[in-house]
């Protein structure tokens, strides 16, 4: 979330953190950027004034020309990666339940409150033996997007099951004339399967520091 001057507040999770300290989006035509609220105003001019020296980005896994400068001005640790929009058509997976109820989860997925559920609605599960195994959900949500957050529990993974609720969530986000859009690092190799297993397009890449 961004306050009026365009600084960063939070995040736009159910509960919501400060959100980095500054971050980067780029694609191959633009770049947008923002610094957090809390950051001193003499440093944010200046990470305002090399990000607008920023090209749009060639090779997705290329680092801001700044890179180095950002890091010395604010501190922190980095987190990158990549960003994908669904392809036009998103066909919908069979045997996908809705969860609508915290003790549908309980039993693999730990932590989560009964305020969350509607936060992250729709919550779209692969259900063995009668509880939901995977799960695939609204991590980020607003009018026009909303960003899937995934999570298969330990024992049920390499089973394809993380694809299919992804699939579920998507095609119901398009229902609700919402844009479905997937975020992961460059580091988790499992996500980073799944968004190629759905031929997800990548669209930009995030660089943050925290």
């Amino acid at each position: 979330m961004l306050d009026g001057q365009g600084r960063i507040r939070s995040t736009r999770e159910p509960e919501s953190t400060p959100g980095p300290l500054f971050t980067l989006i780029r694609s191959k035509s633009s770049c947008v950027w923002a610094v957090r609220a809390d950051v001193a105003g003499e440093i944010a001019a200046e990470l305002d004034r090399l990000a607008s020296e920023e090209p749009p980005i060639r090779d997705f896994h290329d680092v801001p020309i700044h890179a180095d400068r950002y890091r010395s001005l604010v501190g922190g640790r980095i987190e990158s990666g990549p960003a994908f929009t669904f392809p036009d058509e998103i066909p919908s997976p069979r045997d996908i339940a809705l969860v609508d109820r915290l003790e549908m989860i309980e039993r693999y997925f730990r932590g989560w409150t009964a305020a969350e559920i509607p936060e992250r609605s729709p919550i779209m599960a692969v259900i063995e033996d009668g509880y939901p195994v995977s799960v695939c959900f609204c991590a980020r949500s607003g009018e026009t997007a909303a960003e899937a957050g995934l999570e298969t529990a330990a024992s049920f993974r390499r089973r394809g099951f993380a694809a299919r609720v992804t699939l579920a969530w998507a095609s119901a986000i398009r229902e609700s004339r919402r844009i479905p859009l997937y975020s992961t690092s460059w580091s988790n190799a499992g996500s980073l399967a799944v968004a190629r297993k759905l031929g997800l397009v990548q669209y930009a890449s995030e660089w943050s520091i925290s």
